[in-house]
Formats: C-alpha cells, structure tokens, sequence
C-alpha cells in the first residue's frame, strides 16, 4: 500500500503547496457535508465532490486508484471505509455516514475525511461520533517536536478505548504528499515512545477509525467495503497534519471554518 520506504520530509514550500490543496479539498468535503441529507443518493454526493474539486482546479485522489471507481469514499453505518458510490442507495433518516476524499492538487495530495449524520442520530451513534473526533484530536496533540509516531497511536487508541470503544488495526493511516499513500504507516494503535521520530516537514494522514464492538473487520464482496465484524457502527475522522519545528499544523479541516 505504501510507495516508498523511506520517509520523506517536505520544503516549506512543499508544506505551502500541501496547503493550498487541503484548503480546496476541505472547501469540497463541506460542501459534501451539507449535501449528505435523508434521501439523497451516494452516487450525488460522489458527483458533487468530484465537481467541487474540479472548480478549484484539483482532481480526486482516489478515482482510478488502485481501480476504485469513485472519486468518494461513502460508507454508513457498520460500514467503516471504501464504500463505493452508489445511485441505487439512499440516505435514511438516522444513519452514520463517514465521508472520506482526497485530491491532487500541483502534484501533491492532501486526504480528510469526517462522519455525520443524515438528520439527527441517536445518543449511542453521536457518542461515537464524539470520540472518534476526540481521539482524532488526542492523536495530533501528541505531535511534539522530537516525538515519536507511537505517541499518537497511543494516544489516539487511548482515548477510543478509555470511552469504550475499540480502534480498526486492519486499516491505518499514512504518510502523503507526492503520492497518496507514503511512509511511514500510522496506527491507530500502539506504544508511545517507539517508531519515526516526529521531524520537521514530516506529513501524514491521521485517521481513526474506530468501532462500537470490536475492532475486527471484514471486507464485502465488491472487494473495497470494509465493515465490522460484528455488525456494530463505525466512525471515521481524518485530517492531514505536517509537523513542524513549532508543533503539528492541521492543513485541512471538518465543515465551515
């Protein structure tokens, strides 16, 4: 899944570049947000994120990757990512669903992705809504200058855990820019203290995802859905983070600012 083997640190003006791309695919995903309404197709959201992209002058990351035919990632309810697009499903009233896009914007990618729901949730579904963000949260404020990855895996499973739910370890976040996926991999999981060190100009892709039951997951038979085990509701944040000598900027983020 990674494209490369070793880390590699961005310029300030590659950071410069990464950011003006989060800006654009954050501007998307809200539009994308607002849109995601009881009775609304998966396939409309997947269209009007292509659009939004495109009027900005980026492309989307995924469409093509790997030969996902989306340019959206939609998944609902016990599903956790890569649910593929789709005219034939319609938003209902009270489900969970978890967007995830990325883009190429002037030869780097940036990657976010945020969960809400379509109308009001219920308490245990909004519960996990509020963690997973939290524990999304957790994870960046372990990015200290000279720190290692496992601060964040730890901190981010930490907070998951300490509210009762269990982290996905099939799926990880990563490493971007010149490509979508890079080194190093981040767990969502692990041993403050171990792993890359935290330098300056490194970014990456942190992305909780994080399950009402158990952490276990299983992939459908279009060979991309991945949803619990257990049938239980799943939750995904993301944002991309460069780290810096200051601490972690956040390129991109969730809704209007």
């Amino acid at each position: 899944m990674f494209s490369t083997k070793t880390i590699e640190l961005k310029s300030d003006e590659e950071i410069a570049c990464l950011r003006q791309g989060a800006e654009i695919l954050s501007q998307a995903l809200a539009a994308v947000m607002a849109a995601a309404q009881p009775g609304t197709t998966t396939l409309e959201l997947d269209r009007l994120a292509a659009a939004e992209l495109a009027r900005r002058h980026a492309k989307p990351a995924f469409l093509g990757y790997h030969g996902f035919p989306a340019s959206l990632c939609v998944s609902i309810n016990d599903e956790i990512i890569h649910g593929i697009p789709s005219a034939d499903r319609r938003l209902r009233a009270g489900d969970l669903v978890s967007l995830d896009l990325g883009c190429l914007y002037e030869s780097f990618y940036t990657d976010v992705a945020v969960t809400v729901g379509a109308g009001p949730v219920s308490p245990a579904a909004a519960r996990l809504m509020t963690a997973t963000r939290d524990a999304l949260a957790a994870g960046i404020d372990a990015m200290h200058p000279g720190g290692r990855l496992g601060d964040v895996s730890q901190a981010v499973q930490e907070h998951a855990e300490a509210a009762g739910f269990s982290v996905v370890r099939e799926f990880v976040g990563h490493g971007i820019g010149r490509a979508l996926h890079e080194d190093p991999p981040v767990p969502n999981f692990g041993k403050a203290g171990t792993g890359p060190r935290l330098a300056a100009g490194l970014v990456v892709a942190i992305e909780p995802m994080v399950n009402a039951g158990g952490w276990e997951a299983r992939t459908l038979e279009d060979g991309w859905t991945c949803v619990t085990k257990d049938g239980s509701l799943s939750a995904h944040f993301e944002h991309t983070v460069a780290m810096t000598a200051q601490g972690p900027e956040v390129l991109t983020w969730h809704g209007k600012k």
